[in-house]
């Protein structure tokens, strides 16, 4: 499922009254206040569905694909979903 079928599903859910704009402000809010809560506590969770957390990956050596040469991969974060046990059975 993408971003657009999710925006449609949530029309269907609250009916003709729903516009689909109605249902992508919806869906855009939703996921900017997820992002903001992984940058502002590093954890999001919701229960019944799974927990976002941010990760921190080391600096470390790689080499360019290209030349072959080694090279410093810098530090940087990321977000990991951990799925709620309620989820896992439902699958």
């Amino acid at each position: 499922m993408n971003k657009a079928e999710l925006i449609e599903a949530v029309q269907k859910v609250y009916g003709a009254d729903t516009t689909k704009k109605q249902a992508a402000d919806a869906v855009a809010t939703v996921l900017e206040e997820i992002a903001k809560g992984i940058k502002k506590d590093k954890v999001v969770q919701v229960i019944g569905f799974g927990t976002f957390k941010q990760t921190a990956r080391k600096a470390r050596k790689g080499r360019n694909p290209k030349t072959g040469t080694p090279m410093t991969i810098k530090a940087s974060k990321g977000v990991r979903f951990v799925p709620s046990s309620l989820l896992k059975k439902s699958l």
